[in-house]
C-alpha cells in the first residue's frame, strides 16, 4: 500500500512527522481529503482538525488555528501558527480564553484592535469545538 509523509508543524515545534494513509483538513473552501499521490496544491486552510489516518490504521487529530497547506505527490505539510495534538486540546480553557477575547472585544477601541480579536474568537470557538467534538469521540469508544 502506497503512503504519504506527513508533517504538521506551529510557530513552536514539530507537531507530527510520519507516514500516513489518508489525510483531512479544513480548507479555505471546504474539507480536503489528501491520499498518496494527490496533485500538487497549495491552499489555506480554516482553524479546525487535521485528521491523520496513519500506516497502521489508527488516526491521530490535531488542532489548528488555520495555516498553509503544501501538497506533494508524496507529502503533505501543514503549517500552522497554533497546531495542538487531540489529547492536549482542554475545552474550559478555550472557553475561558474565549470569554476573556470576548470582554476585549467589548473594550476594543478600533477597527484594527476589534478585527484582531475578532480572527482570535474565530479560533478560540474553532478550539472549543474541536475539543468537544474529539472528547465525545472519546467517550463513544
Amino acid at each position: 500500500m502506497a503512503y504519504i509523509q506527513v508533517d504538521v508543524v506551529s510557530a513552536e515545534a514539530s507537531i507530527f512527522n510520519g507516514e500516513a494513509k489518508f489525510v483531512t483538513l479544513p480548507g479555505e473552501s471546504g474539507e480536503l481529503g489528501i491520499l498518496p499521490g494527490h496533485t500538487p496544491l497549495i491552499s489555506r486552510i480554516r482553524p479546525g482538525t487535521v485528521k491523520i489516518v496513519l500506516a497502521d490504521g489508527s488516526e491521530t487529530s490535531i488542532f489548528v488555528a488555520g495555516g498553509i497547506l503544501e501538497v506533494q505527490p508524496g507529502a503533505v505539510t501543514v503549517l500552522s501558527d497554533t497546531a495542538i495534538r487531540a489529547e492536549d486540546l482542554d475545552e474550559a480553557k478555550a472557553m475561558e480564553a474565549r470569554k476573556r477575547a470576548e470582554d476585549a472585544l467589548a473594550n476594543a477601541k478600533d477597527k484594527a484592535d476589534i478585527a484582531v480579536v475578532e480572527a482570535e474568537l474565530a479560533m478560540l470557538a474553532a478550539q472549543a469545538a474541536a475539543a468537544r467534538k474529539l472528547s465525545q469521540g472519546r467517550r463513544s469508544h
